[in-house]
């Protein structure tokens, strides 16, 4: 039984990550913004909930307090916020330092075979209007990835991007139209899945060789 700590694990793909651990019988702390949603699907699917704003990293010492041994981390709490450079919005442009800080407070907490993963996105390749913080944040986790490889060895950090998540909460309910032009420009011909990402974040945890990487899953998108 391995301890996982999932960020952002409320919704989308860090839920279902945080639910497949548990389904495969590991201690599981997933954490949201608000702490009655974290105890909430805590609750739903076996795990512990405790609620932690990336937004406010001088809070997050305090919200992880109680944790314990850490095997493996995995931050998935990404913000697709639309700040531009035009009316920019400061607090909502932290997210990357909340990164940092969860690593640093827990640090102590993880051990020679823990494992990190990061989650960025896409936006780095193909920002747009809007995805200033996105896609800053995006390519920020790179250069975090691998200081923090370096910094934390012999712990692990990797990074997986995901593209086109169809069956996402952010993109299941778009049109019918949006999603077949996006499957069209995908040369695997069919869009990531939730299930592919979850797959992508164990192997970067499970694998011992595998070391400060980027990992897109997208099918290629970035190709079409």
């Amino acid at each position: 039984m391995s301890s996982v700590v999932v960020v952002g694990g409320t919704s989308g793909i860090g839920r279902e990550f945080a639910r497949t651990r548990v389904e495969r019988g590991d201690d599981v702390v997933l954490t949201g913004r608000e702490a009655q949603r974290a105890d909430a699907v805590a609750k739903e699917i076996g795990a512990r909930g405790l609620a932690l704003d990336l937004s406010r990293p001088r809070d997050i010492a305090a919200a992880l307090a109680d944790v314990e041994r850490v095997d493996h981390l995995v931050l998935a709490g990404v913000s697709r916020d639309e700040n531009r450079v035009t009316a920019y919005d400061i607090e909502a442009a932290l997210h990357l330092v909340g990164y940092t800080e969860v690593v640093h407070t827990l640090s102590p907490r993880l051990h020679d075979a823990s494992a990190i993963v990061l989650f960025g996105g896409q936006a780095k390749e193909r920002p747009y209007p809007g995805a200033t913080t996105v896609a800053t944040v995006n390519a920020g986790v790179t250069g975090l990835v691998r200081t923090l490889a370096v910094e934390l060895a012999p712990i692990r950090v990797n990074a997986v991007h995901p593209g086109v998540v169809g069956d996402s909460p952010y993109w299941r309910d778009k049109p019918v139209g949006v999603l077949a032009g996006l499957r069209a420009r995908t040369p695997a011909g069919r869009l990531a899945t939730m299930a592919d990402v979850v797959d992508a974040v164990d192997f970067l945890l499970r694998n011992r060789s595998v070391n400060a990487i980027d990992l897109s899953v997208d099918g290629g998108w970035l190709l079409g």
